[in-house]
């Protein structure tokens, strides 16, 4: 199973968030599948990172495993990787979707 889709260039989806440890589509790419899951990490983030709508930074996530960010963190990963969404499917949500960031 693919850790991240990309739709039409702008459109970017996985299980948990973005990553700080992100440079690069190429990063992903050269994934070995299938793999282990560390504890840290790209890998790592891109299934369990989570947004915060309290967040100022980077923190350490309640759940013990990976990171929360922020709108600021989310605006700045847009931009770098010119994306116009990230769609993300590890929380539940009262309605079944959520928003974040501007809808972002």
């Amino acid at each position: 199973m693919p850790l991240v889709a990309l739709i039409d260039e702008k459109i970017m989806c996985m299980h948990g968030g973005i990553s700080k440890d992100m440079h690069s589509f190429e990063q992903i790419e050269q994934i070995p599948k299938p793999t282990d899951v560390p504890d840290s990490g790209l890998v790592a983030d891109l299934l369990w990172n989570d947004p915060d709508e309290d967040a100022r930074d980077w923190e350490e996530n309640e759940r013990g495993c990976g990171f929360v960010f922020g709108k600021k963190q989310l605006e700045e990963f847009l931009k770098k990787h010119d994306l116009d969404l990230i769609c993300r499917g590890h929380q539940v949500m009262e309605d079944g979707y959520g928003f974040f960031g501007k809808n972002k």
